[in-house]
């Protein structure tokens, strides 16, 4: 017997969640986590297990580091999604532990021998596509419903939907005030899961129809309603344009969350534009920033994640004009994304701006040389290097002049090239 099994051996444990659903999918499965029943801690910390849970007993494999947790029930005590008691002793059934999950298809179990435990037909739910709550309960922790939202994207190319009683659950905690509960750190975890799916659309429309879009992140809220022109926007919705740039922004950059986020924020200041003023939104890169600013702040986003959302919101349109740029301001362009010190955010503005201009309706194949052209602009922007003229004895202020100019002239070749 392995070390592996001799943990395992004699622990009446299923595996659970995500890996069974995937499986039965057929897609991919990353992680899997198992359901002990009949345990206590004292059992499997003398199994070798290292328990990790806070809240409840979750432990790692000796060898595998796979999540085993003892079985257990739940009862809401108190608001938001913390107010939870939780029951975890031997007597507490497999089914009990399911049925407070929060979907049917995370609800299915499968024993060591291969048998599958799914007490909520959440495997008709797969072949259905659908994605439905287990219980009633589901209503008393309202990250469920960014859950789902990200569950709707990350299914999307199976064509899920979800069941309208769930919906109307949703519904409910959007309208019980419960959101306001959430922490940052928690709904920006699933926003992050969701941008790195393949129909980020997905999510901001099952949180738009479950009314808790205008709650979690008001500023894409404002976005629909909002007309463009029809020049330049055929689908003429401001947050029909941003669904499409956020999917854009998965395929031309999967799982950059990063590049996800940076779209996702960039036009941010046309739900500021008064409705006299329609279709235009003029400046709205530069009324955007503050909001970019705003919800960064509110969901604790990492710094760099900020200062890149904040670049693209202010200077996406300086990128899709870019051939008209001179070649000082192209420098300058560089400059105020500190490009110098920090590379990537080129490859950030250039893909998140690639996929503003084709999240539109009818041009989602369209070109974008902007993206090449940026690059090669840095790339030979950066092979100046300001100790040549140090050696020639410049100082100060100087050097840097001089390296402005030499940088400008590198970048007018490389312009010239393309």
């Amino acid at each position: 017997m392995s070390l592996a099994t001799a943990a395992e051996s004699g622990l009446e444990h299923y595996l659970v969640g995500g890996a069974v659903r995937d499986a039965l999918l057929g897609r991919a499965v990353k992680d899997r986590d198992f359901v002990v029943v009949g345990a206590t801690v004292e059992n499997m910390l003398a199994r070798g297990f290292r328990q990790v849970g806070a809240d409840f007993p979750v432990f790692l494999h000796p060898q595998t580091q796979e999540e085993f947790a003892l079985a257990r029930t739940e009862r809401k005590v108190t608001a938001g999604y913390r107010g939870f008691t939780v029951h975890a002793e031997p007597s507490v059934r497999l089914e009990d532990d399911l049925a407070r999950r929060d979907l049917t298809i995370n609800a299915i179990a499968q024993a060591p021998n291969g048998e599958l435990i799914d007490p909520f037909d959440g495997a008709g739910d797969l072949q259905r596509r659908i994605l439905r709550h287990v219980s009633p309960a589901f209503v008393e922790d309202p990250l469920r419903v960014l859950r789902v939202a990200r569950f709707a994207a990350q299914l999307a190319p199976y064509q899920f939907r979800i069941a309208p009683e769930t919906l109307a659950l949703m519904q409910r905690i959007a309208a019980s005030g419960e959101l306001a509960a959430l922490t940052a750190e928690r709904v920006f975890d699933e926003l992050k899961k969701a941008l790195v799916s393949s129909k980020p659309s997905a999510f901001l429309r099952a949180l738009r129809g479950s009314n808790a879009l205008q709650v979690v992140l008001p500023e894409l809220h404002a976005l629909y309603g909002q007309a463009q022109r029809a020049q330049y926007h055929p689908e003429i919705d401001s947050g029909l344009h941003q669904e499409m740039v956020s999917d854009q922004a998965a395929m031309l950059a999967p799982h950059d969350a990063l590049v996800g986020f940076s779209a996702l924020t960039h036009d941010l200041g046309k739900g500021l534009t008064p409705e006299a003023d329609l279709p235009r939104h003029l400046s709205h890169e530069s009324l955007g920033v503050p909001l970019v600013v705003a919800l960064c702040e509110r969901l604790r986003v990492p710094r760099e994640w900020a200062n890149c959302a904040e670049l693209v919101c202010a200077e996406h349109l300086n990128m899709h004009r870019f051939n008209e740029l001179r070649p000082a301001s192209v420098h300058d362009l560089l400059s105020r994304i500190d490009a110098w010190r920090k590379p990537d955010r080129a490859r950030v503005l250039a893909l998140a701006c690639e996929a503003d201009a084709r999240g539109r309706l009818g041009l989602d194949a369209r070109t974008y040389p902007q993206r090449e052209q940026l690059q090669r602009a840095l790339a030979a922007a950066r092979a100046e290097s300001a100790q040549v003229f140090i050696e020639r004895g410049l100082q100060g202020p100087d050097i840097a002049s001089a390296l402005r100019v030499a940088r400008i002239n590198a970048i007018r070749q490389a312009i010239a090239t393309v």
